[in-house]
């Protein structure tokens, strides 16, 4: 474990030096949480989320070969981006309060679901889908630093909420960030 701990540092450092953070400290106000599935029924990989309820931001990866991804929840600004490294993109959207969990409230369904493991049980999770739009964000310093430092350099795209099932849409063709059994995020639209 001390092994795997040092690994999953060494790598959350660099990806903060690439999100321009100098340097990671962890303190007490930082959580992160890993949790392996196992299971790995739909083909999600490994997925951990990092908690700073200092900054009010948290940070999913999801290690999948090249299905990787990894997104940011900025609950100052009320965006969120992914970056879908296959389509070497980001996609940002408004964080809908609604539906996605408070970062009180995701830290404490991400340890409950570290402690139950990933049986069935427990109410479906929640769904959001999204229509990217296809022309490239100019701004990235919009949607604050954390999601600027991670989508520089790479192009980004805005995504609106579809209220409902599209029939715009093959949702087969989308591509899902789901986080765990918590929420499910699809991304659907082409992007360049």
């Amino acid at each position: 474990h001390q092994t795997y701990l040092l690994i999953h540092l060494y790598y959350q450092n660099t990806f903060a030096k690439k999100c321009g953070i100098k340097s990671l400290s962890i303190s007490y106000k930082f959580q992160n949480i890993n949790i392996n599935d196992d299971g790995n029924s739909n083909g999600s990989g490994q997925q951990s989320v990092s908690v700073n309820n200092e900054h009010n931001v948290a940070n999913v990866d999801n290690d999948n070969g090249w299905n990787s991804w990894n997104s940011i929840w900025d609950y100052n600004s009320n965006f969120a981006a992914t970056r879908i490294f296959h389509k070497k993109a980001c996609v940002v959207h408004r964080i809908n309060k609604d539906v996605v969990p408070s970062l009180q409230a995701l830290e404490a369904l991400v340890k409950e679901k570290k402690l139950q493991g990933r049986g069935p049980g427990g109410p479906p999770p929640k769904s959001l889908i999204y229509s990217i739009n296809p022309h490239k964000v100019s701004d990235l310093d919009q949607f604050g630093q954390s999601i600027s430092g991670m989508c520089r350099g790479v192009p980004t795209y805005m995504a609106e909420e579809m209220e409902g099932p599209s029939l715009f849409f093959d949702l087969e063709v989308c591509f899902n960030a789901n986080i765990f059994s918590i929420l499910k995020i699809s991304f659907c639209g082409e992007i360049a």
